[in-house]
């Protein structure tokens, strides 16, 4: 009889007790708009990229969760003992005043869903259905019939210790009932492999600063998840960098920076990292840059580089 195993990260169906299951053995982690599991390293942004956070241990697959519940903090005796201390008299009553209540957050639109599976596309046997939720797998029935994908199609939410989507008003405490929450909307289709197709989403401007020594401007320009493999950024003449960066979540940058003063391209470099791109340029007249780029507005400010002159 085939059973489900119940580890984090695996959730597989099998009938062999010896079978290897790869799976998280700690409980999730959330701090700080940070999502990981305690029992390893990786932490990501979003939530899809946390549930994607491959398994870290192999072990046996089981029936039973055994996941460590998450560690409560400890009570300061120190605050208790004032708790139990009398308390002070309530001071006199005060008129309240007539506020105006802050406008109440939007939640977060949930992103485009993708378009239903392409025909032409093949299905892998065992593919997963990429639907938040759905978890149905691909049996190998190449006419599809009877498919009903029950999924969330809105966006996670935690707020103040609740968990829910968007897309429906249930909310509940424990992470995994909302693992576990039965989708709210039905489709004809499972969503296996999409169609094939992503459309880049195009950044017109990013964030950038700098600093500077007699010789070098050091400047980073901030932009996450930049691909490297399919990136460019090359030293066209000494008052430009061509930049064509393409990120892992779809979006692209395509620009031709003018900067303030000329550089040295044969001695310029640049370095790719997880949130920016970092630049070392290597000043061609040694002058001051009151800015980075040439098309920015001047501060006013007096630059001055090099030693200084004896009085």
């Amino acid at each position: 009889m085939s059973k489900k195993c119940v580890h984090k990260g695996c959730g597989k169906t099998y009938e062999d007790d010896n079978e290897d299951c790869v799976y998280h053995p700690g409980p999730p982690e959330f701090h700080e708009g940070q999502k990981g599991w305690k029992c390893c390293k990786p932490r990501v942004l979003t939530f899809d990229e946390f549930l994607a956070i491959p398994p870290c241990t192999t072990g046996k697959h089981s029936t039973v969760d055994d996941t460590p519940q998450p560690e409560k903090p400890a009570l300061d005796e120190s605050l208790l003992s004032k708790a139990a201390e009398p308390a002070l008299p309530a001071p006199a009553p005060r008129l309240a005043q007539p506020t105006t209540a802050p406008p109440r957050a939007t939640p977060s639109p949930a992103p485009p869903e993708d378009e239903d599976d392409d025909p032409s596309l093949p299905i892998p046997n065992g593919a997963t259905c990429k639907r938040k939720t759905c978890g149905a797998t691909y049996g190998g029935d190449a006419t599809r019939q009877g498919e009903q994908c029950v999924h969330h199609p809105g966006v996670p939410i935690f707020h103040e210790g609740s968990k829910g989507y968007s897309c429906c008003k249930r909310r509940v405490l424990e992470f995994d009932e909302f693992l576990n929450m039965p989708g709210c909307t039905t489709k004809d289709k499972h969503l296996f492999v999409g169609s094939g197709k992503k459309k880049e989403e195009t950044v017109e401007t990013v964030r950038h600063d700098f600093y500077q020594t007699s010789a070098t401007v050091i400047a980073s320009l901030y932009l996450k998840k930049i691909n490297k493999d399919v990136s460019k950024i090359s030293f066209t003449n000494p008052t430009t960098i061509d930049l064509d960066l393409h990120t892992s979540d779809n979006k692209s940058y395509k620009t031709s920076m003018p900067l303030f003063a000329p550089i040295d391209t044969e001695k310029s470099k640049y370095k790719i990292m997880g949130t920016k791109v970092e630049f070392e340029l290597a000043k061609a007249d040694g002058s001051g840059w009151p800015v980075l780029r040439a098309d920015e507005r001047l501060t006013g400010e007096i630059i001055q580089t090099g030693r200084a002159g004896r009085v």
